[in-house]
Order: C-alpha cells, then structure tokens, then sequence
C-alpha cells in the first residue's frame, strides 16, 4: 500500500491527519498493521484524556500480539472511532481510513516534529 503523502508520522507507526475542524485523526500505518496481522482488539485513549508525545495512550492485539499506541504529539483525546474499536479488523482493511481516536493538539506547530510520508517510508524500509 502507498504511503499517503497527505499524512505525518511518527517512528512508532502511527499516522496523523489534520482536519477541517483543527483536531487530528490518529491510526496505525499499513506497515505497523502487516507486522501485527488480523488485529483483534483496539484500546483507544479515553476521551478527555491527556496524551503526552512519545509515551503509550491506548493498545491494538493482533492474533499474534500486542502493541502500545505511542501518542504522536501533546494533546487531548476529543473522540474515539466506535466502529473501528467494535469492528478492529478494519484497520487491517483500510489502516488509513480506520482511524482510532481524534484529538486537539496543545500546539499544532509540534506536528513539525513528525515524519513526512518519504522519511516514514525511509525508516520501514532501512
């Protein structure tokens, strides 16, 4: 699957996505669900949660195991995607539409830190 260049990355295989309202749409990237497998379980970060970047805020489990979601940048968890946390096989199907919780950034300008699509591509490929 390509890359969406439209996305920001972190190191730790999650994609972010800004969208018209300010907040941001966060999952896991196709390179993170293939070494996963059938995903079976998402834990989200709950909503009004603070999320701190770089430190775990939620769980997906595959078939053969579990992973923490790592928060990309400092925020608030606004909203959780009901149906990709009762249907997780959808990340599996789609991980760059499946996403698995929105937030509000303290700071947008911290995305700056995060992966374009060619760096997150360089990093699963070295």
């Amino acid at each position: 699957m390509k890359t969406p260049q439209s996305l920001l990355f972190s190191p730790q295989h999650l994609w972010a996505k800004s969208t018209a309202d300010g907040l941001w749409e966060a999952g896991i990237t196709d390179y993170a669900q293939d070494l996963l497998g059938d995903i079976v379980f998402v834990e989200a970060p709950a909503v009004g949660s603070q999320l701190n970047a770089e430190q775990p805020c939620g769980l997906v489990e595959s078939v053969k195991t579990g992973s923490d979601l790592h928060a990309l940048i400092n925020g608030e968890v606004v909203e959780i995607n009901q149906a990709v946390i009762d249907s997780p096989e959808q990340i599996n199907d789609n991980p760059y539409k499946a996403w698995i919780f929105k937030f509000k950034a303290h700071n947008n300008a911290d995305a700056e830190k995060l992966l374009s699509a060619d760096a997150y591509d360089a990093l699963v490929s070295a």
